[in-house]
């Protein structure tokens, strides 16, 4: 009850980005951290990529057609975007769609794979908004910001440079 500070451990071995930041810090330590009501302490791993989408009350509101993606530089990192109907359970009958991403950190690279799957309903093309964060180029999450990187992507593989 009105505390607005919180200590927190960062494990060792790792670097961490402050989410709201993007300030980087060293693992292996314990911080005192701001702890605004509005706004929890979030460290982000270095190697790691976050997409976020448009705001929605519920899942069929309207398009994903515009995912920001915000990499957080140091390691390696991937995952995969799963998207399916929403609505139903016709993914059970492989009705669902996935796209691979891969940052090379030696390369400087993101590879945003070919699509593998479809559904009804499927968007055909996106943008995604690539946000890229260093240790010496900290970027706060700001979701109007402007993007180092701007994709129009229709399934087909593409590699990008950052």
């Amino acid at each position: 009850y009105k505390e607005r500070t919180r200590e927190l451990y960062l494990p060792a071995g790792q670097g961490w980005y402050n989410l709201y930041s993007g300030e980087y810090t060293n693992g292996g330590k314990n911080l005192t951290v701001d702890a605004a009501y509005e706004t929890i302490p979030v460290f982000v791993k270095e190697g790691s990529i976050i997409p976020f989408g448009p705001e929605m009350q519920y899942t069929s509101e309207k398009p994903a057609d515009t995912i920001s993606l915000y990499i957080y530089s140091g390691k390696d990192a991937s995952f995969r975007l799963y998207e399916d109907e929403n609505t139903n359970y016709n993914y059970e009958k492989g009705n669902f769609a996935n796209i691979p991403f891969e940052y090379n950190e030696a390369k400087k690279q993101l590879t945003i794979g070919d699509r593998k799957g479809n559904f009804d309903g499927m968007l055909k093309s996106r943008v995604f908004k690539i946000f890229w964060i260093t240790k010496s180029r900290p970027k706060k999450l700001d979701f109007d910001g402007e993007p180092d990187k701007e994709i129009n992507y229709n399934g087909v593989a593409q590699t990008i440079k950052l």
